[in-house]
């Protein structure tokens, strides 16, 4: 984990909520780690492991890939310098794509759904929730790591791009401010009950989609991940507490980095044959 990303593989007991899923895929995958280290450990001898077979049974043309990556809340000089974000992000962006299509065999996505920290619809009406949104995350950093993902698309790895949670104001000020607009735009009216109709008009102008989710806005706390690598009741017992100096396990603080859900349709069926998760974060001493 201190030198790449967490990898977190598809659970077949998550709960509906995207958090939940992604908890109990980790715990999963936490617990079976431990097993196949403490069974097999790691190889010393410079050998390339076997390839992992796609978890899709059809050829790649017969999916739909719908991928969107969770950018998490920045730290250290990351959240304070654009072009350090940026940086990070490139790395971040690459290693989710690298994994998930490793995962499913296939080359290209068909959406990246940008969902970046900050980001919510929460207000007593729509209207509320759209006029706070305006306010909400950081267009600078959010625009620059657009340039990024408007690059992948020039390069014919994603084919759509979207957003996640923005709002009338904050998706008018977002398009003038980058050259490819977002084909979707996803939004949670957890706390309203309709979409608010500036947004509506908006997208309907300028031709994007609409879809409505009930994915967490905090998807990964740093907390959750502290729990679950612990020593607690239900913890994998790889990470060290501080406030017990004489424990086992790694020493520091896990942050992290971003988390990326991944859904294979199959087209001519309309059904999800595989969905997933992985995730990176970093140790920091």
């Amino acid at each position: 984990m201190s030198a790449g990303p967490t990898v977190i593989r598809k659970s077949k007991s998550a709960g509906n909520r995207s958090n939940l899923e992604l908890v109990n895929s980790l715990r999963e995958n936490f617990v079976a780690a431990k097993l196949d280290y403490a069974t097999f450990p790691p190889q010393t001898n410079g050998h390339v492991p076997a390839p992992i077979p796609p978890a899709v049974q059809d050829e790649a043309a017969q999916y739909e890939v719908t991928v969107k990556l969770f950018f998490l809340p920045p730290a250290g000089a990351e959240s304070r310098d654009t072009a350090a974000l940026t940086a990070a992000r490139a790395r971040y962006v690459d290693d989710a794509l690298a994994l998930v299509t490793r995962e499913l065999g296939v080359q290209t996505v068909d959406l990246l759904v940008a969902s970046f920290p900050g980001m919510s619809f929460e207000g007593t009406c729509e209207w509320e929730a759209d006029k706070n949104n305006a306010q909400q995350g950081n267009l600078a950093d959010e625009v620059a790591t657009w340039a990024l993902l408007e690059e992948l698309q020039r390069q014919g790895r994603v084919r759509q791009l979207g957003v996640a949670e923005f709002g009338s104001e904050k998706l008018a000020a977002f398009m003038a401010a980058t050259t490819v607009r977002p084909a979707v735009d996803q939004i949670n009216l957890k706390d309203c009950c309709s979409v608010p109709p500036p947004l509506k008009q908006l997208a309907k102008e300028q031709g994007i989609e609409l879809n409505v989710h009930s994915d967490a806005t905090d998807i990964l706390p740093p907390g959750t991940l502290r729990q679950l690598l612990g020593h607690g009741p239900q913890g994998a017992g790889v990470l060290a507490d501080p406030e017990h100096p004489g424990e086992s396990g790694w020493q520091g603080e896990i942050v992290p980095q971003w988390v990326v859900r991944y859904v294979a349709f199959v087209r001519d069926r309309g059904v999800i044959e595989n969905k997933g998760y992985f995730a990176g974060a970093e140790l920091v001493n």
